[in-house]
């Protein structure tokens, strides 16, 4: 009779056991909840922090990373900050300035530009836009034309100093939207961005602050004046952050486009949309 008891008992401590178990969320090693979530191809994976990354962003990110560290390296200038400005610009490089021009930072002609360059209009209905012969080509101007008295600030920041830029670079007039900084810091938190940026001693941001206050200097010497409203706004897309009540069509509608146009404007290969995804709304 005994025997019959224990065993009852273990195989009740047994079921109890399993239903604990059922009932449990899924920890992270950090100790934040985990859930599962189904894609419309019935692959199943895991929830992330990154609110609203795309296949196309990680592509895009993996993609331009080298060259995003390697300027970094020579300039200062964060690799997370060339990467959010990229995305943002570009559309993931889906834009028609970068898929013409392989200008995925929107830059207008301007300054001593000589070489090749395409109009489309932006402030003005025939706006030129410098040209490249490949997009690395672009992310190295992007840096050049950051080297000049306006944004001399940043570069007295190191280079982990992300939100510092953002703001900078607005403060600086790089872009007229109020929400801009914003706009970069969330980027890069999204796609974790900032992994990629190195620290500084104060030494060497002194050091290196120092080497890019010569170079800008000699750049003022042989440059002509650039009238301001060639350089204020550089950034020529239209973005939109997804709601939540938002659909593909519904903002394809709202922005005069055809769904198949915005799909192929932000590489997109569904019809779903993530709250507080940004998508290019214009060419």
């Amino acid at each position: 009779m005994k025997k019959v008891w224990l065993a009852s008992l273990i195989l009740a401590l047994f079921f109890v056991s399993c239903g604990t178990k059922r009932g449990s969320v899924m920890k992270s090693p950090q100790g934040k909840s985990q859930g599962t979530i189904t894609s419309s191809t019935g692959r199943t994976g895991t929830t992330s922090g990154n609110r609203g990354t795309s296949v196309s962003g990680l592509s895009y990110i993996e993609k331009y990373k080298g060259i995003a560290i390697e300027e970094m390296n020579k300039y200062g200038i964060p690799a997370s900050i060339k990467l959010a400005q990229a995305i943002l610009e570009s559309g993931n490089g889906n834009s028609d300035l970068a898929t013409r021009a392989n200008n995925h930072f929107g830059i207008k002609c301007g300054g001593t530009w000589s070489g090749r360059s395409v109009t489309k209009s932006d402030d003005n209905p025939n706006d030129c836009f410098r040209v490249y012969d490949n997009p690395e080509q672009s992310f190295r101007d992007h840096s050049q034309f950051l080297l000049r008295k306006r944004y001399e600030k940043l570069f007295q920041l190191s280079k982990n100093d992300y939100k510092g830029w953002a703001r900078g670079l607005k403060d600086a007039g790089y872009a007229t939207n109020p929400r801009y900084p914003q706009l970069l810091i969330d980027l890069i938190e999204r796609y974790n961005l900032q992994q990629y940026d190195i620290p500084e001693r104060k030494t060497e941001v002194v050091a290196r602050a120092e080497k890019v206050d010569q170079i800008i200097e000699k750049k003022a010497e042989v440059e002509p004046p650039v009238p301001v409203e060639e350089i204020k706004k550089p950034v020529a897309m239209k973005i939109y952050e997804v709601k939540a009540s938002d659909t593909l069509t519904a903002i394809a509608t709202k922005n005069n486009l055809t769904v198949a146009a915005l799909k192929e404007m932000n590489g997109l290969t569904g019809d779903a949309v993530s709250v507080g995804q940004l998508l290019v709304v214009s060419k």
